[in-house]
């Protein structure tokens, strides 16, 4: 069965545009994370989550709630930045799955996070040990800008 069709008029005469179909989410473990990556799928149980800003909306600013949350699968840990209502679903014990994740760089480290066009929802319990000994944010990345040397 095709996909549904959806017409748009375009000067007069009438277009039909194909809705484009949905792929299957690749899902990556935290092992495999690079520094500056995006668009990850991953499955994760929470360890630990420790509130750092909590600001209540005011008349110059908006509320603003972020928590450092630990989350690891069986190949490593790493911190993810959980914002607003995502702070509420990163209840340690919890296992979550992020879609379209990136990857944010923080003082030199790899931190774990999903913006307004990602996904953070609570699913099964996982039937996975998480790998605690491997946590990807206390590793220091350093940016080496590499000088092209000319021909001579």
């Amino acid at each position: 069965m095709a996909p549904p069709k959806a017409t748009r008029q375009q000067g007069g005469a009438e277009a039909s545009v194909q809705k484009p179909e949905l792929r299957q989410p690749v899902f990556v473990k935290i092992g495999s994370l690079k520094p500056e990556t995006s668009g990850h799928t991953v499955i994760v149980d929470v360890i630990s989550s420790k509130t750092v800003v909590n600001r209540l909306p005011g008349v110059r600013y908006q509320s603003l709630k972020i928590a450092e949350c630990l989350v690891g699968d069986e190949t490593g840990t790493i911190l993810f930045t959980a914002r607003d209502n995502q702070v509420e679903l990163m209840q340690p014990g919890n296992t979550v799955i992020l879609r379209n994740a990136k990857i944010d760089m923080f003082k030199g480290s790899m931190r774990l996070a999903v913006d307004k066009w990602g996904l953070v929802e609570v699913t099964e319990p996982a039937k996975f040990v998480v790998k605690e000994d491997n946590n990807l944010s206390l590793v220091e990345y350093e940016l080496v800008n590499a000088v092209e040397e000319s021909g001579k």
